[in-house]
């Protein structure tokens, strides 16, 4: 026990290296990071979105970044599978906490969720945000688009996200604006040039929306049909080598595998599935990414939060990879 450790995230001395970490005990940070506001050196920043005033059906999912953290718990120690290393010994890993929103003023919401993500990307870390529900992921698109471009949305969801969030209402004294609205945000994306739609790709989908604005669909019959490999083919042809903003909303499973989240649809893939599929887009420029939707008020067991803990994870995995070829390439 002498070489044991509690607590790593925050008696940590370094941002690399496993934890030692019983798996039930201890701070309950991502996969038992340290905890922390200074971001220097870090390679990756884990940062947790509690909000979940977006949704259009069941609440919850402001307590996803705390269920996610709690599920990556067992990811610790070990070689993380299937990347057959310590993602940590070469990636240095921070899990900043949370963005701190105002409860009673959502309009605040888009632009504090911005600045926060916008202050991490600047150090050139890899962002990893937890959501919240997918509303979040519209602030963090802008603050990645910003220094990056417009960005290829590799998006994995049960829904479009393209629905019209125009307030249309200007009897509170604004100019009618647009909507707190966790079902828009890819139309907005689209309409204010944030992703390229043409080289933008849904995986998943199983509801039908207004307009697709241009981006390639794999709708859940076809990702029924299809094999790992060949979901993975589709992304990486259709997105090339530009820089891509992955999303996964966790209903893009099927509510079998992710029972805990806002608004499951029946017919989706297995985690088996879509994990295989992550571990094959190595090849992908991610330069940012977000597990969203967890509402585990919904949860049996854990199940949804250890899926989302675990899609946050092969984030992470691909990241670490890409970095080990970069160092070898040098």
């Amino acid at each position: 026990m002498a070489s044991k450790s509690i607590d790593n995230a925050f008696t940590a001395r370094a941002l690399r290296g496993a934890a030692t970490d019983p798996t039930y005990a201890g701070a309950l940070s991502f996969m038992r990071r340290r905890y922390s506001k200074d971001i220097d050196g870090a390679d990756a920043v884990v940062l947790g979105i509690p909000f979940d005033a977006a949704v259009s059906n069941r609440p919850g999912a402001r307590f996803g970044p705390q269920a996610i953290r709690r599920a990556s718990a067992i990811f610790d120690n070990d070689p993380q599978y299937p990347f057959e290393r310590d993602l940590f010994e070469a990636m240095a890993v921070v899990d900043y906490g949370d963005v701190l929103l105002d409860y009673g003023n959502h309009r605040k919401t888009p632009g504090l969720i911005e600045a926060e993500a916008a202050k991490i990307i600047a150090s050139g870390a890899f962002l990893l945000s937890l959501g919240g529900d997918h509303f979040v992921t519209w602030p963090l698109l802008k603050a990645h688009a910003e220094k990056h471009g417009p960005l290829a949305l590799v998006h994995f969801d049960a829904h479009q996200d393209t629905w019209d969030d125009s307030n249309g209402d200007d009897s509170n004294g604004d100019d009618g604006g647009e909507r707190i609205d966790h079902g828009s945000f890819v139309a907005r994306a689209v309409r204010e040039g944030v992703i390229d739609a043409a080289h933008s790709i849904q995986i998943g989908i199983r509801t039908h929306a207004p307009d697709d604005f241009g981006i390639r669909i794999l709708h859940g019959y076809e990702v029924e049909d299809m094999g790992a490999q060949q979901i993975a083919d589709a992304i990486l042809a259709h997105v090339g080598d530009r820089p891509v903003y992955l999303t996964f909303d966790i209903d893009c499973l099927d509510p079998a595998f992710a029972p805990g989240t806002g608004t499951p649809v029946a017919g989706g893939p297995s985690s088996a599935k879509i994990l295989s599929v992550l571990r094959k887009l190595g090849a992908l420029d991610i330069r940012g990414g977000d597990v969203v939707e967890v509402a585990p008020a919904y949860d049996h067991a854990d199940i949804t939060a250890i899926a989302g803990a675990t899609v946050a994870m092969y984030m992470l995995g691909l990241k670490a990879e890409r970095l080990a070829r970069e160092a070898t390439a040098r």
